[in-house]
């Protein structure tokens, strides 16, 4: 019989062997990944030579191209299937990596960003659509969530060490930052290519997709991922908005954002499990969204105090409505993952994965500009409209999720009466 320790020990780690070897591919993707965004934007200006204006360009350019081919490239990971899609992108990203240091000019960044861009998001679809299959019910959620926590340790490990390189203040060690993060991401291909195959990630589930309709005909899911996405909004008030309000509106040290940003780390990976309880459901997951939207507007009427306040009041208000953003952070991804889970049409994971990407992305793409116009020109009416359009889209999210139902039971009648006899 297990001992106590021994029972909280398993409860602190991921449920199967499997959720722990996607686990530790987490953590070793994230590291790399983290490595070179540390200093990416170093990178970009001094070795690159680009302006910052130029980064911003290239990296819109990139984001609107990967828009209009998020659903394409999910398809194509239904038909190569999930994890060998997953594997390529992986490969792919890596070996970009390593040419980073040879790229010089903006058309090359912009070429060289596009191409990152889709690679992200075809792996993405792969990655997506292959958890999804290898995994069943709560444990699906639980396992995503450690996954998740694990990203988050991930990134810390990969920021200190971008961290030690531009503390030397040196180009060639600057410009080794690429290669050696090359070097972690192709040890992570490797780890994604030994990884067991899932229940549907192989060519011959293919066939059945001739049965049922592409998800841009599934509105419902549209639409529900498009309000998921302005509840993603939490990354703009966490990383854009809160930030700049410290600095420009209210009297709080700047050495306070090191420790806002620890903060929501720290919480992240302790955190992100318990808050996934309960979302495996559809039910499950919209009740987690009307927790996120809740946090959110907490975290507004929090923040839009600060304007008025002095001293330690204002340190500690700013710093609470931090913790209440990554409260909204933490059970948004928890409602995401048990409504693609399960509104996703199992025969066309990949293509679902890349509709919920472009829901998301209508759903947040305007944020940083609007919101940040809102909170620092509108003062209190703004951050009262920002919690107003968040709320909006929590009840939205009820009836698209319904409608994504629907289409989907009447999707599997259809595709039961096509099949031959």
């Amino acid at each position: 019989m297990p001992t106590l320790s021994a029972t909280r020990l398993q409860r602190m780690l991921p449920p199967t062997p499997l959720a722990r070897r996607l686990s530790s591919q987490s953590v070793l993707f994230a590291v790399g990944e983290g490595f070179f965004l540390t200093g990416s934007a170093v990178f970009f200006t001094r070795i690159v030579g680009l302006s910052a204006a130029q980064v911003g360009l290239g990296l819109t350019i990139a984001g609107v191209v990967s828009f209009f081919f998020a659903v394409p490239l999910g398809r194509v990971a239904d038909r190569v299937g999930p994890k060998r899609m997953w594997a390529l992108g992986a490969l792919a990203q890596a070996l970009l990596y390593l040419a980073w240091p040879w790229i010089s000019g903006f058309v090359a960044f912009a070429a060289m960003m596009v191409v990152l861009q889709l690679v992200d998001t075809a792996g993405s679809a792969g990655r997506g659509a292959y958890t999804l299959d290898a995994f069943t019910g709560e444990e699906r959620i639980r396992s995503l969530a450690f996954m998740r926590s694990a990203l988050n340790i991930g990134f810390s490990l990969g920021a200190l060490l971008g961290g030690l390189a531009l503390a030397t203040d040196s180009d060639t060690v600057i410009r080794l930052v690429p290669l050696a993060a090359a070097g972690i991401l192709l040890l992570n291909t490797l780890l994604i290519s030994r990884l067991p195959s899932a229940t549907r990630g192989d060519v011959t589930a293919a066939p059945a997709q001739l049965f049922t309709p592409g998800a841009l005909r599934n509105r419902g899911f549209l639409a529900l991922f498009f309000c998921d996405g302005v509840l993603a909004t939490n990354q703009v008030l966490l990383n854009v908005v809160i930030p700049l309000w410290l600095v420009q509106e209210t009297d709080a040290p700047q050495v306070l954002l090191a420790w806002l940003f620890g903060t929501n780390t720290v919480l992240a990976v302790l955190l992100q499990v318990s808050a996934s309880r309960g979302a495996g459901t559809v039910p499950g997951a919209l009740r987690a969204a009307r927790i996120s939207a809740a946090f959110f507007v907490l975290s507004c009427l929090i923040v839009l105090v600060t304007h008025d306040t002095i001293g330690w009041v204002t340190i500690a208000l700013v710093w609470l409505g931090h913790v209440t953003v990554t409260g909204a952070e933490l059970f948004q991804s928890a409602g995401h993952w048990g409504l693609i889970s399960e509104l996703s049409d199992p025969e066309r994971r990949g293509e679902y994965q890349g509709a919920a990407r472009l829901g998301g992305t209508a759903g947040q793409v305007w944020a940083p500009a609007a919101f940040t116009f809102l909170a620092i020109s509108w003062d209190t009416p703004g951050w009262l409209l920002i919690g107003a359009v968040v709320v909006v889209a929590a009840i939205g999210m009820h009836p698209a999720a319904r409608a994504a139902e629907r289409f989907l039971q009447a999707d599997h009648s259809r595709g039961t009466a096509d099949l031959p006899a």
